[in-house]
């Protein structure tokens, strides 16, 4: 751990310790657990270094059962590491529990915390994705859909008469009656009519869509 550990020469994150079965309740380990906190209270950086290599391999092991990722467990047993030199020792009490358990707590507070951030940004994430990235995906193709269509239709009318086309593009691009684009190519009404139904048939059976006009 280079950031925090940089003192004591020791690059690992999570060095291998002998510790005994039950390191919290050793008589021993407790009382120099605590003099060592109290010297890093006061800035002592090789008591530092010695509490880290008697400890940090508890740490790391405790992170990385609980956030199951080794370079998260690592980020984990920084943070706690630095906040035991920079403030944590001058709060510790004695009184309230031993030095290895007070450092488990902090360790398992980060850990904690760090799950549920990871699990807030996985859903912030998928929130996101589904209500902003999905409906602009669904906005493209759509688009896409209608320009693909569009161009269909403009294929389609080509294959068309003049006249289909011209009578077909007066009744529906310009919403008039077939009264009224009968008048405006001045045709009888039932030719109209009738080239406007032949032009749809065709065009619909371009278009591949089943035709009901009669």
């Amino acid at each position: 751990m280079d950031r925090v550990r940089a003192e004591g020469g020791d690059s690992g994150v999570a060095p291998s310790c002998p510790s005994p079965a039950h390191p919290s309740r050793d008589p021993h380990l407790t009382a120099e657990l605590t003099a060592r906190l109290a010297a890093i209270a006061v800035g002592d950086r090789q008591a530092f270094a010695e509490f880290y290599d008697q400890t940090s391999a508890r740490v790391f092991g405790l992170a990385t059962r609980i956030v199951r990722s080794r370079s998260l467990a690592e980020e984990i047993t920084q943070e706690v590491y630095l906040q035991v030199w920079t403030s944590a020792a001058g709060q510790y009490d004695s009184s309230r529990a031993s030095p290895l358990g007070w450092l488990m707590t902090l360790a398992h507070r980060r850990s904690v915390d760090r799950v549920r951030s990871e699990q807030s940004a996985r859903d912030r994430n998928h929130v996101y994705g589904s209500s902003h990235l999905g409906q602009d995906h669904d906005t493209v193709t759509e688009q896409v859909e209608q320009r693909l269509d569009e161009q269909q239709v403009a294929d389609c009318l080509d294959t068309l008469t003049a006249t289909q086309r011209e009578a077909i593009g007066l009744a529906y691009y310009s919403g008039r009656t077939y009264r009224e684009v009968a008048s405006h190519l001045d045709v009888a009404l039932p030719t109209i009519k009738s080239r406007i139904r032949d032009g749809l048939i065709r065009l619909k059976t371009c278009l591949g869509v089943s035709s009901d006009v009669q």
